[in-house]
C-alpha cells in the first residue's frame, strides 16, 4: 500500500515570485508537475504545495478566491524536529520577502507546554507556523 500525501493547493498572485519564495526557504521544485499555470514545491516526501495561478486556481472551486492579504484564510502548521529548525525556516521566510506576526501572549502559552513556534506569511498572505513541541520521555 501507498503512503499517504497530502498536497496544499495555494492561489498564488505571481508563480514566478512564489517559487523563488519557496525555494528559498530551501524547498524543491518538482518539474515535472511544474508548468505556467502550477509549480509542484515538494517539502518533503509526503507533504507538496501545489503553487496555482488564480486563473488555473479557478478550475478546482466555484467560490471567489480568499484575500489571504487581508483576512485568514487557514494555517498552516509545520512539526519541525527542533527548535532551531523553526528559527531557521521563519528567518529565511522573512529573507525571501516573508512577513513575520508576533502575538506575544501565544508564545507565552506555547512556552509554557514546551512548544517553540514562530508565524510568518509568504508573498500572498498565506500564513505558516512552523514548530517544535518538546514532548515528554
Amino acid at each position: 500500500m501507498a503512503s499517504k500525501m497530502i498536497f496544499i493547493n495555494l492561489p498564488v498572485a505571481d508563480l514566478d515570485r512564489s517559487m523563488r519564495f519557496y525555494q528559498a526557504l530551501g524547498w524543491k521544485v518538482n518539474h515535472d508537475f511544474t508548468d505556467d499555470n502550477a509549480a509542484c514545491i515538494v517539502i518533503d516526501d509526503n507533504i507538496c504545495l501545489m503553487l496555482l495561478t488564480h486563473d488555473f486556481f479557478t478550475n478546482f472551486a466555484t467560490r471567489p478566491i480568499s484575500d489571504t492579504r487581508g483576512s485568514l484564510g487557514s494555517v498552516y502548521a509545520l512539526s519541525l524536529a527542533t527548535p532551531q529548525e523553526v528559527d531557521e525556516l521563519a528567518d529565511a521566510a522573512l529573507r525571501a520577502g516573508g512577513t513575520e506576526e508576533v502575538n506575544a501572549e501565544k508564545r507565552a502559552q506555547e512556552a509554557q507546554v514546551g512548544m517553540h513556534g514562530r508565524t510568518f506569511l509568504d508573498p500572498d498572505g498565506h500564513q505558516w507556523e512552523p514548530f517544535h513541541m518538546a514532548y515528554p520521555g
